[in-house]
């Protein structure tokens, strides 16, 4: 079996039953319990976990410290999901690994992000890894990162309405399900407002955690360098991991080289193609995308998204600054010639039309919906 084989077998692994961190023990239980060497920040959100694990990553790196990030999707390589101070996993190692979990018999056979986060924990073990930033993947108590051993500090971004079916059908359900993360006596930093503070209040009161929430005013949220990554709406996720890595004891000067020098691929990212400005950015619901265009004033659009995101919602942020629209499928099973017209099977053809649409009126031509849509461009835009 080679990398792409083994590939195509982890992707075709679907989760059967309810959510729940049952299946990802038993793959851990089997590995002897990685998830138990090293400690973790665990981070949940609706928006900006990406973002905030990626100032936590540069932080740790800045520290010296052996290191472990857990993030998704990925963009071109599923090896960037599980990133060490070594890099990116080998795929031998994924190799490796579905070689034996092909091997054995599971009485609840495990999904594609079950199987990612064993996979994760289990490398972060091999390479010695002391602290892991780890990205939930949807909601928190019932999702596979969950089964986390050692979190040493939570984090909180926001509460808002994505992937409702599946957390509940309510923002104080997703709220709820988010904050079931919670551990006892873990502090919790959180950027959540409305319905969503009420309830991580009220959950870590109940579990006995330290909650911290966003205030620009108070000096453990205090930003000691600008940002690196780029966007207004970047400052809450840089003060959240400020004040994590505070809490953690991190000097300042970490603290600061973490946020210059953090880096997330396909947010907010420019690239400039025949004098037209091009941004890659994956708003994938409708409080990233209103987000997204408050940094522009007008742009050209290309959009591309799958049927289980709020296409409607995104849309009525994003459209009413769009001089044209294009759209593009964003990858198997992604919406098609529905989305409307002009449509493009062929996104990177897409891009080209939107670019010479751009050329005309000098405005930036902005490429968001999917990450999915997102990688597929960036990886013909990066050598």
């Amino acid at each position: 079996m080679d990398y792409r084989e083994a590939l195509d077998w982890l992707y075709a692994r679907r989760r059967q039953g309810e959510r729940g961190v049952g299946r990802v023990l038993a793959l851990l239980e089997r590995l002897g319990h990685p998830e138990r060497a090293f400690q973790a920040v665990h981070v949940l959100g609706t928006n900006g976990k990406g973002s905030v694990v990626a100032y936590l990553e540069a932080a740790f790196r800045a520290r010296g410290l052996a290191h472990g990030a857990y993030t998704s999707p990925h963009l071109l390589d599923f090896r960037e999901r599980i990133r060490t101070h070594l890099g990116l996993i080998p795929e031998e190692e994924v190799v490796s690994f579905v070689a034996w979990a092909r091997g054995e018999a599971w009485p609840e056979p495990p999904g594609f992000f079950d199987l990612a986060t064993a996979l994760a924990f289990h490398h972060f073990r091999e390479k010695g890894v002391a602290l892991a930033a780890v990205e939930a993947g949807v909601g928190g108590e019932k999702d596979a990162t969950n089964a986390l051993a050692r979190v040493a500090l939570t984090v909180l971004t926001n509460v808002g309405e994505d992937h409702l079916e599946a957390l509940g059908g309510s923002l104080e359900a997703v709220a709820r399900d988010k904050a079931g993360a919670f551990r006892e006596g873990v502090p919790v930093v959180t950027g959540a407002r409305g319905v969503g503070l009420e309830v991580a209040r009220a959950v870590a009161r109940a579990k006995g955690a330290p909650l911290y929430v966003l205030d620009p005013l108070d000096p453990l949220f205090a930003l000691p360098a600008s940002p690196g990554l780029k966007g207004a709406f970047q400052e809450e996720n840089a003060r959240l991991a400020a004040a994590a890595l505070r809490l953690l004891g991190f000097p300042e000067a970490a603290i600061a080289q973490g946020l210059r020098e953090a880096r997330n691929p396909g947010r907010l990212e420019r690239f400039l193609l025949e004098g037209v400005e091009v941004y890659l950015d994956g708003a994938h619901n409708p409080p990233a995308a209103e987000a997204l265009a408050r940094e522009f004033s007008a742009y050209h659009l290309l959009f591309g998204a799958f049927p289980r995101k709020d296409v409607k919602g995104i849309l009525a942020r994003l459209l009413p600054k769009a001089r044209t629209v294009r759209y593009a499928r964003a990858g198997e099973g992604a919406l098609g010639p529905e989305l409307g017209a002009p449509f493009f099977e062929d996104p990177w053809e897409a891009l080209w039309h939107g670019v010479e649409a751009a050329k005309e009126d000098g405005l930036p031509l902005l490429c968001t919906g999917s990450l999915y849509l997102v990688g597929a461009l960036r990886g013909r835009l990066t050598p």
